[in-house]
């Protein structure tokens, strides 16, 4: 008999429960790659991990429904241990057909493999003993009574991270919240040796957030930021562990200083630029230069409020205390949609997230900045003799190769590049417009590509591609070995959860098992999409994440006061999936805004909500609540996995395998294999 809680009502509990999983969900999917580098290399293997725990949680408490959900804190506890003891900031080997933005091939490490196979189990453990009241709950209710309620607990979890980040909280504020979360939660009796060491546990580790806030670091909604003075003076901004940006006095003009700055003034002397906007404009530096050179206004657009406050309280120049200079906090490519102001000078100025990009199917902050649409966009806001560059550290040649492709399909003729192989890394300045293209020869120091090389460079990146730093589609081998091991450790790990929980095969079910996995692509899908429309922010992907699951609560409405007919959800959800596949987010582009997200919404949730009818439609029918949704949710880390596919094949063509998967989902409702007997009857 489980014991008496503090929160006696089970809704209340279910509420609780499910708040604190997804809101631990997000704090380690946040704050795990803030401090192990190499993981946000492998990102969505926190989350595949999470989902593992919490399936396995759902599982163990069939045999253990007496134990509390303060029994995760302590692998929480060894994972916290874990990740401070190898806070290396350490670097990934760059292979053949990748690119990493933001250090030095000189201090590459290999991955510690062990490393992030103990985060992975530490991620399961915890989130498994976290789930642990979760299969009890889901048990003690009418089955929709039951996800509507869990519903509502994720949509608090949701809101509660999200309104920690726009505060620009550090994590002992997230931990300390968690650890509130779980004490509402503990049982009114006697501790137990137990429970006394999940207390422990869980104070340890807000010992070790304490030791970590006195570090002095900040925490923007996307970075750990720390503000550190090198052996070159200049007051710098590492992100991550990772060195990003200097806040140079432009009038010293130091030799250490980034050599790409100047060269477009350098390249047109006699021009003036009466506009200029700069994409990333970061602490200010790019912004102070263009200042230096008399550039009449400047518009400088940053997505990270908590760099731009760094640069207005400390860069030395204060360039933007001038009056020439308004600022935007935004997306570039949403600025670039929602401006209706042309500029001389359009500038993406190292607008990079410092991020491997290689197998991951998570969108970067950039990743819908390098494309062949957003080159045109920004094309589109040059005034007449307006000039467009961007630069960076690109180190490969077929990465240049590839911009200067898309530049030569955007403009009408390959750009100029100037590189600086001797400076440090070797750093590129691409550059092109009507001035540029009027050029030739290409001056001293400058080259423009040959219309071979522009023929034989990698295919450009799209909206439905947005890869600019993987040359070809595809996973990479490391990658698929490294999936194919998880995906063995998550059946053993479940195989024997179930063996110890003495959970009968036939509990588990195939048709909630591949709806989990359909759905956690559609979301993916939806995410993409309202990310190209709206901006890459993380405020877009929360309110994403909220009406998504408001979808789900409405279709819990309608199928409690009206049974929709199966044929009618699988009817309905084929036909939006099929509208969605016709209408690619790029012709949602439309203004003014307000329709852009009625449209958006209803082409993108339409599927969601009708996804949810036959998810809903069949969770009420299940005999075994909490075994059908650790089956979903054990789906969900498949999908996680399937993820990898637009790699290959392209964000809108996840649509079709979407529909394979609710395909299959249907044939399996119809058979009376496992625990899908009971809807097949």
């Amino acid at each position: 008999m489980a014991p008496k809680a503090r929160v006696t009502r089970p809704e209340t509990r279910l509420v609780l429960t499910s708040a604190t999983l997804l809101f631990t969900e997000l704090l380690l999917i946040r704050w795990i790659p803030a401090q192990l580098v190499y993981v946000g290399f492998f990102n969505n293997f926190v989350l595949i991990a999470s989902f593992l725990g919490i399936g396995v949680g759902i599982l163990l408490s069939r045999r253990r429904p007496d134990v509390g959900p303060w029994v995760g804190s302590i692998p929480l506890l060894a994972l916290v241990a874990l990740v401070f003891s190898n806070q290396l900031n350490a670097w990934i080997p760059v292979q053949r057909g990748e690119v990493f933005l933001g250090f030095s091939e000189g201090r590459q490490v290999e991955v510690d493999v062990a490393v992030l196979g103990g985060v992975v189990l530490l991620v399961t453990a915890a989130m498994a003993g976290f789930a642990l009241p979760l299969g009890p709950l889901l048990a003690s209710m009418p089955p929709l009574r039951a996800y509507s309620f869990d519903i509502l607990g994720s949509i608090a979890g949701v809101a509660g991270f999200a309104a920690l980040s726009a505060l620009d909280t550090p994590p002992l504020v997230w931990f300390a919240l968690l650890a509130a979360l779980l004490l509402v939660q503990t049982e009114r009796r006697r501790p137990t040796l137990a429970t006394a060491l999940g207390f422990a546990a869980l104070g340890a580790v807000i010992g070790l957030a304490v030791l970590d806030q006195v570090r002095g670091d900040l925490y923007s909604p996307y970075y750990r930021i720390t503000v550190y003075t090198p052996e070159n003076g200049a007051q710098a901004i590492a992100v991550n562990g990772i060195p990003h940006q200097a806040m140079w006095p432009v009038a010293q003009r130091n030799p250490t200083m980034e050599p790409y700055y100047d060269e477009v003034y350098k390249l047109l002397p006699g021009k003036r630029f009466d506009r200029a906007l700069i994409i990333g404009a970061g602490s200010g530096t790019d912004t102070a230069v263009a200042l230096s050179h008399d550039v009449g206004s400047v518009r400088a657009v940053e997505i990270d409020p908590e760099i731009q406050r760094i640069g207005v309280a400390r860069h030395p120049d204060q360039p933007y205390a001038d009056p020439r200079v308004a600022v935007t906090i935004d997306d570039g490519r949403n600025f670039l949609r929602r401006t209706t102001d042309r500029f001389d000078l359009v500038i993406f100025a190292q607008t990079d997230s410092l991020t491997l990009v290689t197998t991951t199917a998570n969108l970067r902050l950039e990743s819908f900045l390098f494309t062949e649409e957003a080159f045109a966009a920004a094309r589109d806001h040059l005034a007449p003799g307006g000039v467009f560059v961007l630069y960076n550290y690109y180190r490969e040649q077929w990465l240049v190769d590839r911009y200067s492709r898309m530049l030569d399909d955007v403009f009408g003729r390959p750009p100029l590049i100037r590189s600086f192989p001797g400076h440090a890394v070797a750093s590129v300045v691409i550059a092109s417009g009507q001035p540029v293209a009027a050029i030739d020869p290409a001056p001293s120091g400058w080259s423009r590509p040959s219309a071979a090389t522009v023929a034989a460079a990698p295919r450009p990146t799209t909206d439905d591609w947005p890869l600019p730093y993987l040359r070809d589609p595809g996973v990479k081998p490391q990658y698929v070995v490294a999936l194919t091991l998880l995906l063995v450790f998550a059946l053993v790990l479940v195989a024997g959860s179930a063996r110890y929980a003495r959970v009968p095969a036939g509990s588990f079910s195939l048709h909630f098992f591949v709806l989990g996995a359909a759905f956690l692509l559609l979301e993916t899908r939806s995410l993409v999409t309202f990310s190209l429309l709206f901006g890459t922010t993380w405020y877009v992907n929360a309110l994403v994440i909220a009406a998504i699951l408001a979808s789900v609560l409405l279709a819990i409405a309608v199928q409690s006061r009206w049974r929709a007919p199966r044929a009618f959800s699988y009817a309905g959800l084929f036909g939006t999936l099929a509208l969605a596949f016709l209408l690619p987010p790029a012709a949602l582009l439309v203004d003014p805004p307000a329709l852009r997200y009625l449209l958006a919404s209803a082409i993108a949730f339409a599927p969601i909500f009708f996804a949810n009818l036959v998810f809903t439609g069949s969770f009420r029918e299940t005999p075994e609540a909490d075994a059908a949704f650790a089956s979903n949710i054990l789906g969900a880390m498949c999908g996680g996995v399937l993820e990898y596919a637009a790699l290959v094949i392209g964000y809108q063509d996840l649509v079709l395998v979407v529909a394979a998967l609710y395909v299959l989902a249907w044939l399996f409702a119809r058979t009376r294999w496992l625990a899908d007997r009971a809807l097949a009857t």
